[in-house]
């Protein structure tokens, strides 16, 4: 939601102004010299034929011009449709040192603004959270149908792909997998074969459906998983997971670490702490 926030209306409208020129519209310049570079069409700045100040220039305005576009078109997004021809005499008057409003009125309108966008920002991640439910429920009633899935009694679904002929973690257990996540339109999020490296981690220090269904895996196995929201990050979402969101992952349970001593623990925070 902050990501929105994050560059004033002021800023927003410079890049504009920058864009603008870039696409031979009306520049946004007080002095003649950069009114009349402004006209020209837009072309990468060549080293042999630039000065440093030029190249200087054209950097930090396509830059902040890039991020600040990707930022506008968020906000149009949730609704908010500015004018470009407004923005640009913004920019103008902000120039030329001359204004139609007072410092408290910009302050003010600046605020409303914000205020706006958090607004929208929240009805509009509602909704989506809203969405994701129904269509992870959907989901998840479809999938329960298929050919070799299974489910548990807290809801979760998996289907066994390899069963191994290991022994089965404890929730208490150090486990060690290879993994790959996925929403269920098929965006991975995360991936320890991408990473070319595998996990270890506590059991009982991840999401719910992992401690509950690599607990059904003896050592050698692969399952596909398919967890409930409840069973994963629930209605607030993590990084790129939305809220709400039904999770895939292929896991392949390697081994089981037990996790060390209570004495070689101990013994370990103790020389941690000298």
């Amino acid at each position: 939601m902050n990501n929105f926030l994050k560059v004033s209306l002021l800023a927003a409208a410079v890049a504009v102004g920058l864009t603008a020129c870039q696409k031979d519209e009306a520049p946004a310049a007080k002095n003649a010299e950069v009114k009349a570079e402004a006209s020209k069409p837009a072309e990468a700045p060549k080293a042999d034929a630039k000065s440093f100040e030029e190249q200087s220039g054209y950097a930090i305005g396509l830059s902040m011009g890039r991020y600040i576009a990707n930022t506008l078109e968020r906000q149009q997004e949730l609704g908010i449709k500015l004018d470009n021809a407004v923005i640009l005499k913004g920019v103008t008057d902000g120039l030329d040192k001359k204004a139609d409003m007072k410092d408290e009125e910009i302050q003010k309108v600046l605020q409303a603004y914000d205020a706006k966008i958090n607004e929208l920002t929240k009805s509009k991640a509602d909704q989506d959270a809203q969405d994701n439910l129904k269509k992870g429920e959907e989901f998840l009633a479809t999938n329960l149908k298929k050919e070799g899935i299974k489910s548990t009694e807290s809801g979760l679904q998996y289907q066994v792909e390899k069963m191994g002929d290991g022994a089965k973690p404890k929730a208490t257990d150090v486990v060690k997998v290879h993994y790959t996540g996925t929403l269920i339109d098929g965006t991975k999020f995360d991936s320890s074969v991408d990473r070319g490296e595998p996990a270890t981690f506590p059991l009982n220090q991840v999401i719910p459906g992992w401690t509950e269904g690599v607990q059904l895996m003896p050592v050698g196995s692969k399952f596909k998983f398919f967890l409930p929201s409840k069973l994963a990050y629930g209605e607030h979402g993590a990084g790129s997971i939305p809220a709400n969101a039904v999770l895939e992952f292929d896991v392949e349970l390697l081994a089981i670490e037990k996790p060390a001593a209570e004495g070689d623990a101990a013994k370990a925070d103790a020389a941690a702490k000298q």
